[in-house]
């Protein structure tokens, strides 16, 4: 069956629950190319949490990358792949080389081909022409079916062989299990100490769910790098509900999966033209109607730096500090939008301002599971 939800580009909108099956064995080529705490020099990186690992101050969400249920009006077709493999090629252009993509997307009955087996596919096709530094970041998916420490091992190992790597960057807990967290949490620990992963981290976890593991992976050594939660203008539940002051407090980086509220707030949708699909129940009509003022203002923000609504959006999230965005990209050209986020800032005030006007306008739901 499949779990939808009102989430975000980049992350846990549409989750599929498939029955497990045995995957053959693959043989594992040499990763990518690293980005280690050294490259944070260049301005445009940082590091996630205490880890060392360096990724670009903004990066790419691929979870609509062979989605049929969510996202791509239901459908994967050729047009939409080679869309897909100009987003990543245009992040790459950009500077922007964070992708974060999970087992779940595109898998089984959520799409036609799985996110982690394209992304591999577009890495070792750019590699073919030139030496790219990538860092990658997965989830593993807590199903009710999966117990113990082993269980997230061998989930990784799967993705490991559809992403064609040895190791990835970053390798998360998608979201807190209905029972087996602790077990979930000493695999995170194994995969670490083995050498699978650079870094760990968690999910659509709530402030003491995020405690938790962070003292539970201190135990064993292994730092607590990121929580990954939905967080955008018109979504500020992290501020809420402790989690960003949390991150803030114990050095997580806060991962802002649905930056762009699915698009919401880039100005492309009108009362008059919502999103189709299932966005078009949540982003309805009259929400659009209701965010208007602050679109207008958002655009009026842009102007003055010759910036567009969805730069600066992501900036808006980036001056919040110790967050990473995630925008979903399913082409190029939003992929070079995104960067245009990046080497400037917003001034105190229209944080602020942006801030106030956004309160006038109710967040829809967020995922489930951030309340446990």
């Amino acid at each position: 069956m499949a779990l939808q939800v009102a989430s975000g580009a980049g992350c846990c909108g549409c989750l599929s629950l498939v029955a497990p099956r045995r995957r053959a064995a693959a043989f594992l080529p040499p990763r990518a190319v690293a980005s280690d705490s050294a490259a944070v020099e260049d301005g445009n990186k940082t590091v996630l949490g205490g880890s060392g690992v360096a990724v670009t101050k903004l990066g790419i969400g691929a979870w609509s990358w062979g989605d049929t249920t969510y996202w791509n009006d239901f459908q994967w077709d050729d047009r939409k792949l080679k869309a897909a493999k100009g987003a990543f090629d245009a992040s790459i252009d950009s500077g922007i080389t964070f992708f974060d993509t999970a087992e779940v997307y595109g898998a089984g009955v959520s799409g036609a081909i799985n996110s982690e087996s394209l992304l591999g596919r577009f890495i070792k096709e750019r590699q073919q022409k030139e030496e790219v530094e990538v860092a990658i970041a997965t989830k593993f998916a807590a199903l009710p079916w999966r117990f113990g420490r082993g269980s997230v091992l061998s989930a990784l190992k799967s993705s490991l062989s559809r992403l064609g790597v040895s190791s990835v960057e970053s390798y998360q807990l998608h979201w807190p299990g209905i029972w087996g967290n602790e077990g979930y949490l000493d695999g995170l620990a194994d995969a670490y100490e083995q050498g699978l992963v650079k870094s760990v981290g968690v999910s659509n976890y709530s402030e003491k769910r995020l405690r938790d593991a962070y003292k539970l992976l201190k135990k064993r050594g292994v730092p607590l790098a990121s929580n990954q939660v939905n967080y955008s203008l018109i979504y500020r539940n992290p501020e809420e509900n402790g989690v960003k002051a949390a991150c803030d407090e114990l050095g997580i980086t806060l991962i802002a999966y649905s930056p762009l509220a699915q698009g919401a707030l880039t100005g492309k949708y009108t009362p008059a033209n919502p999103p189709t699909g299932p966005r078009g129940r949540i982003y309805t009509s009259d929400f659009l109607s209701k965010l208007q003022p602050l679109i207008n203002k958002i655009k009026e923000i842009g102007g003055s730096y010759d910036k567009t609504p969805t730069q600066v959006v992501l900036n808006w999230l980036i001056c919040q500090g110790n967050v990473v965005p995630i925008p979903g990209a399913k082409n190029a050209e939003q992929a070079s939008e995104f960067a245009g986020a990046l080497g400037w800032s917003l001034t105190d005030q229209e944080v602020e301002e942006l801030r106030s006007l956004a309160r006038e306008v109710k967040p829809v739901m967020g995922f489930p599971v951030e309340k446990l």
